[in-house]
């Protein structure tokens, strides 16, 4: 039916700009040496929401697309960063560190009880490693067929802003975003970002009757691994990305034909 918030499409120096939009007097042709970050989402009223895939193979079209599974209305916002080149080591171990914070927080199991912002640490450890961080939240709720932004849901190591917003726990079929990113002024931003329903945990073991609770994405688009160091990701995040793109490619794939069914098979191959 429309966008759901204005798309950020910027390349280089402008990906630096965390809500950069594009125009006229500041935007840049893509290059292939430089990072490139679109955030985009739509507002869909059908029966066609729940599974995302990127369609960027053509330059007019959004980065959002929806698949029929299931029925409900539904706002999307997804987030990917590409880089057409060759990377630096720099921008490998920056991509890298960022995918590493998309995945802990993306693999945590929490706890009845546990607020957005208790978890938010979670999905900055791999950059604070580096003593890298981000400025801005790591994930938000969102609605169906209503704001990109809502509550009562947000993960934020903010802690005096949005007031109830911190007061209330995440709980089962709550939705949110993961989103971290990494931003270097004048240089590139790099952001990953999937949708997520929070769902019951299946632990071997139940603490003193407390339910736990993990992530289930609805997004469903590749990754792309162009850029990632591999050398530097664990056996449980490799096993993640393996696990996340088998999914991508069995959901998306009865629904594609041609090249855009070659670039997801393509994209989504085992690392």
């Amino acid at each position: 039916m429309s966008k759901s918030f204005d798309t950020i499409s910027s390349t280089g120096a402008n990906g630096a700009i965390i809500h950069y939009k594009p125009a006229p007097d500041t935007c840049a042709i893509i290059n292939k040496d430089h990072f490139y970050l679109c955030d985009s989402g739509g507002q869909y009223r059908c029966d066609i929401i729940h599974s995302l895939l990127c369609c960027s193979l053509m330059p007019a079209r959004p980065l959002t697309h929806v698949l029929s599974l299931d029925a409900s209305n539904g706002t999307t916002d997804v987030t990917r960063t590409f880089h057409f080149g060759q990377p630096s080591e720099h921008e490998r171990r920056c991509y890298t560190r960022v995918l590493q914070c998309h995945i802990a927080l993306a693999r945590t199991v929490f706890p009845h009880g546990t607020t957005g912002h208790k978890l938010d640490v979670i999905s900055r450890t791999p950059l604070w490693e580096d003593g890298l961080d981000f400025r801005h939240g790591t994930g938000h709720g969102f609605g169906s067929f209503l704001n990109v932004h809502e509550g009562p849901t947000l993960i934020s190591f903010r802690e005096s802003t949005r007031g109830c917003y911190f007061s209330t726990p995440l709980r089962a079929n709550m939705t949110v975003t993961i989103e971290p990113g990494y931003y270097e002024d004048g240089h590139f931003g790099i952001r990953i970002e999937n949708c997520y329903r929070i769902v019951d945990a299946k632990t071997p073991h139940n603490f003193g009757g407390t339910k736990f609770y993990a992530f289930e994405p609805f997004t469903l688009v590749p990754i792309q691994m162009r850029a990632v160091d591999a050398s530097l990701l664990t056996h449980e995040q490799r096993a993640w990305i393996n696990a996340y793109h088998a999914t991508v490619a069995e959901r998306l794939s009865p629904h594609l034909t041609g090249a855009a069914l070659e670039w997801v098979l393509r994209e989504t191959r085992p690392i």
